[in-house]
């Protein structure tokens, strides 16, 4: 699998959103979700294994930190469809306008 193959699940999207704001612990992230909590540490072994999260301690506890990198390339892919379809939609406009 890879990241997009991991993003493609919606629990793990929302665990990605919910790590943009700073490390959690499994209880954390499991608590507005609605599936179990090892359901949810499944879910972070994929994130794990494609490289969105690393895994850490704190204390007693383990955390579960975001990386950014591998979201650069995604990044990088919606920014050239982004660029992709405001050509389309100028083209669009131009058209409209009557100005070919």
């Amino acid at each position: 699998m890879d990241v997009y193959g991991a993003l493609a699940h919606p629990i793990r999207r929302e665990i990605v959103a919910v790590l943009a704001g700073g490390d959690k612990g499994v209880r954390e992230l499991a608590a507005p979700l609605p599936v179990s909590r090892p359901a949810v540490s499944q879910h972070l072994a994929v994130l794990r294994s494609v490289g969105l999260v690393t895994l850490g301690r704190a204390g007693r506890e383990n955390r579960y930190r975001l990386c950014r990198e591998p979201l650069e390339d995604i990044r990088h892919w919606l920014g050239q469809l982004d660029e992709f379809w405001a050509q389309r939609l100028a083209g669009l406009r131009e058209h409209l306008d009557g100005n070919p």
